[in-house]
């Protein structure tokens, strides 16, 4: 297995989360819903009061090639509040390349994550059909909400979001 290491994002990363994002976008069966640009990416992730907080993971080269890391995976997270129990994190995507699934790399990403901060709480949500990475937040600890207490999480979206706010 080659060499792994998880990292803050930089600035520079931003082509290949954008490239990671399509991805899971495809994944999800839902490539259509992307309109994040690399600039958006940039401004809202590396300014002075950034939107979110970004996680890579690169796979280090063998020593004495000549190619440089490769990113294969992503964390995009940030900070919410809970009423009831204080600070908490949001994993907003989680995603490894298939190539590279299997090997620790999520987990990684994720506790990585859960590491920031001291926060009392790390939510996420995922998709009904995705087992896999069900059956990976089960066995990290993760309880599903929907299962347990009901809970379902709703979105207001581009015209309902205007509308919403009287525009």
């Amino acid at each position: 297995m080659a060499s792994v290491r998880i990292r803050e994002a930089k600035e520079g990363d931003c082509g290949d989360i954008l490239r990671l994002i399509r991805e899971l976008a495809e994944f999800e069966k839902l490539s259509d819903q992307v309109k994040i640009s690399e600039e958006a990416l940039r401004a809202d992730g590396f300014g002075d009061n950034p939107f979110y907080h970004c996680l890579v993971a690169e796979i280090l080269p063998a020593p004495g090639k000549l190619l440089g890391p490769c990113v294969v995976g992503y964390g995009i997270y940030y900070f919410i509040y809970s009423t009831w129990k204080g600070r908490t994190i949001y994993l907003e995507d989680i995603y490894v390349m298939p190539e590279y699934r299997g090997q620790g790399i999520g987990s990684k990403i994720i506790k990585k994550v859960a590491l920031d901060k001291g926060c009392s709480q790390f939510r996420l949500a995922v998709l009904d059909w995705n087992q896999r990475a069900m059956d990976l937040y089960k066995a990290l600890g993760a309880q599903d909400l929907t299962e347990a207490e009901g809970w379902h999480f709703f979105c207001f979206q581009g015209e309902a979001t205007r509308k919403l706010a009287g525009k």
